[in-house]
């Protein structure tokens, strides 16, 4: 069997595994039994000649042969994709860059550059996705995104051990901040003490294995108390400005926060750094996608408020 044999359904299921990081998760993305996606896999690493996962209790990672497999289906699968828009009479997709972004950078930065970009180069259509780190690195790697903007905290290494080496950016680097409401006492200072933030109570996004209490002041002694837990980034703030609790946010929010909510420095502890990246696989980029990297980075400038 050579890899001329694999199935374009085998090159799909390797993608959706490489983008979702579990075979059940691409299963379920892609409408399939899970026996059917090893079924695939399996095949396609027959004509590879060797595994293309690595399985581990986590999920799985691309071995070296994985990566060469995907580079290529991605390459074909888009192709493919391409050819059926045109005999279908859609347009082709030459002007369309796929980004992935964190959340808060979900909220603040890709309006303003998706209106950066309207004005600028009308032509050019952007499809985003939202997602935490480790699922906009498997998007990228897997050429389910063009472009990520990814959040890193320190200590500021690469982004992933994968090869090749993402090409990266950072955007900005600023300290953490806490968003508070207006009618708690710490809204009237303009810098909060460290030791003011423990025993308070907060909201809280979804968590992961890097930032378990995501929302909550990092390093505090004891288990924070988390009042409340939601995914979205603006329903944190909505809980904020009701009174029902503090969260973290990037400086670069401060002057996006809504009424009811004030975002403060803090002071009196460590410095808690935080960088916006932008990250893509390296190579030559596309006109278009460049184009989104340029707005994407003076959106960000616009975003960015005075350290204290």
């Amino acid at each position: 069997m050579t890899f001329l044999d694999v199935s374009l359904p085998g090159l799909r299921v390797v993608r959706e595994i490489a983008d979702r990081g579990t075979f059940s998760a691409a299963a379920a993305s892609l409408g399939y039994t899970q026996s059917a996606v090893s079924r695939q896999v399996a095949a396609v690493e027959r004509a590879a000649g060797g595994p293309v996962f690595e399985r581990r209790q986590d999920g799985v990672r691309l071995t070296a042969t994985g990566r060469v497999v995907l580079r290529r289906a991605a390459a074909v699968l888009d192709e493919i994709d391409a050819a059926d828009r045109e005999l279908r009479g859609m347009p082709a997709e030459t002007g369309t860059v796929r980004v992935g972004v964190f959340p808060s950078a979900g909220a603040v930065v890709l309006p303003r550059a998706l209106t950066l970009l309207r004005r600028a180069h009308p032509g050019i259509t952007v499809v985003s996705r939202e997602g935490h780190t480790p699922t906009l690195l498997r998007a990228l790697r897997a050429g389910s995104v063009d472009l990520a903007l990814i959040g890193a905290r320190p200590p500021f290494r690469a982004p992933d051990a994968e090869e090749p080496a993402l090409v990266t950016e950072t955007l900005v680097e600023q300290s953490l901040y806490v968003a508070v409401p207006t009618t708690h006492p710490l809204a009237e200072l303009d810098s909060v003490p460290v030791a003011e933030l423990a025993g308070q109570r907060w909201i809280a996004g979804r968590s992961s294995d890097d930032e378990p209490h995501l929302g909550a002041w990092p390093g505090l002694s004891g288990r924070p108390e988390i009042a409340h837990t939601t995914k979205d980034w603006f329903a944190r703030l909505r809980l904020v400005a009701a009174g029902c609790g503090l969260t973290t946010a990037p400086g670069f929010f401060a002057a996006d926060a809504p009424p009811g909510v004030r975002v403060l420095p803090v002071h009196g502890g460590s410095d808690e750094r935080r960088r916006m990246v932008l990250a893509r696989l390296p190579g030559r980029l596309p006109e278009s996608a460049r184009r989104v990297a340029e707005a994407l980075r003076t959106a960000t400038a616009e975003t960015v408020v005075p350290t204290v």
